[in-house]
């Protein structure tokens, strides 16, 4: 992967991505997927900003994430995350859609990116476009990281362990 921010996500998204299994790892490298998958306590009371056009993906992620033990803020566009960012101090992640009317996620992105108090807030870019070259677009555009519609919840469970763990 390009760009991997740490070894405990290349790990991780390479035994997914290969669909090997837990047992057959070595002890310490079954310890830590089987830490990255089920400790909540880095999510637990952590809040988080979905922004999507479609209130039933806001619905979805809003259960998924709830369920999990966080708070979750929702935005239907750009112009309106941009406000709740600002208003939320203790906002600790930004899930994005891209593909949004009036201001897409990667406007959002540059937009959010150009506060100097928001340079590193975890904002993972969420996209049905899987298209070659999205997911360096949306890195470009201030994304921290990408993940691709529709959202395999642990993949996204694992993807906020690992930015939220910073």
């Amino acid at each position: 992967m390009k760009d991997v921010q740490s070894p405990e996500r290349l790990f991780d998204e390479t035994a997914l991505f290969l669909h090997r299994v837990i047992q057959d790892l070595p002890e310490a490298k079954r310890r830590l997927v089987e830490r990255l998958h089920s400790s909540n306590e880095v999510l637990r009371g952590r809040k988080v900003l979905v922004v999507d056009d479609d209130a039933r993906n806001i619905f979805a992620l809003t259960t998924l994430l709830e369920s999990h033990e966080m708070d979750v803020l929702g935005a239907i566009h750009g112009r309106q995350a941009i406000e709740v960012i600002q208003n939320t101090p203790d906002l600790s992640a930004v899930l994005m859609d891209i593909m949004m009317p009036e201001m897409d996620g990667y406007e959002t992105m540059r937009e959010i990116r150009n506060d100097p108090r928001f340079r590193t807030l975890p904002i993972l870019a969420l996209t049905a476009k899987a298209m070659k070259g999205d997911r360096e677009k949306c890195l470009q555009a201030g994304a921290s990281d990408y993940i691709a519609k529709p959202v395999d919840g642990d993949q996204l469970l694992s993807l906020l362990r690992v930015w939220l763990h910073r």
